[in-house]
């Protein structure tokens, strides 16, 4: 049997985690979220807490917002000033993500890997979203905060998303399109 790859993607507070997971349980695939950063720091050797923190640092950079760098699939040696650039950072997970392709069926979570595996042919594609109102109450119970938190906390989430979709893959991350 060939190689199926479910992708998600999500509004925060949608619940699409745990709609992947369960997905992933049901059908005896492979699950992954944040696992992809572990594996790429294991075939880099660049560590584990800088690509988690590339995450982070680019969720407060407005250059992140504003500029692109589209994911070409070309991976940065490791002599190069910029082997640790995030641009070289979500390339190897997108390495990671076609690697596994390869290997065995999996439900994966964010990453761009609608973009990265565009190109697999057992390649499903799905974007998860919920009401507003839903996805504010969610944060509010996981979280412990209030209404007007909650509602910021996601708003900010899905447009670091958002930006995080467009730098590395040119396309809108809404779009039913992708």
């Amino acid at each position: 049997m060939e190689n199926r790859v479910i992708t998600i993607a999500r509004s925060y507070g949608s619940g699409g985690r745990k709609m992947g997971r369960l997905l992933a349980k049901e059908l005896g695939y492979e699950y992954y979220d944040r696992e992809i950063l572990r594996i790429a720091s294991d075939e880099s050797g660049i560590s584990e807490e800088l690509f988690a923190s590339a995450d982070e640092n680019v969720k407060k950079s407005m250059l992140y917002k504003v500029s692109r760098k589209v994911y070409t699939g070309e991976i940065i040696p490791p002599e190069s000033e910029n082997f640790t650039s995030n641009q070289n950072l979500f390339a190897f997970q997108a390495k990671v993500l076609k690697e596994l392709a390869e290997r065995e069926s999996y439900v994966v979570i964010g990453r761009a890997a609608d973009y990265v595996l565009k190109d697999f042919h057992n390649l499903i594609r799905v974007y998860i979203h919920a009401p507003k109102d839903i996805c504010i109450e969610r944060e509010m119970k996981r979280q412990g905060i209030t209404e007007h938190e909650a509602s910021a906390y996601v708003e900010k989430m899905d447009n670091y998303r958002e930006a995080y979709y467009t730098y590395h893959t040119g396309h809108v991350w809404r779009d039913a399109n992708n």
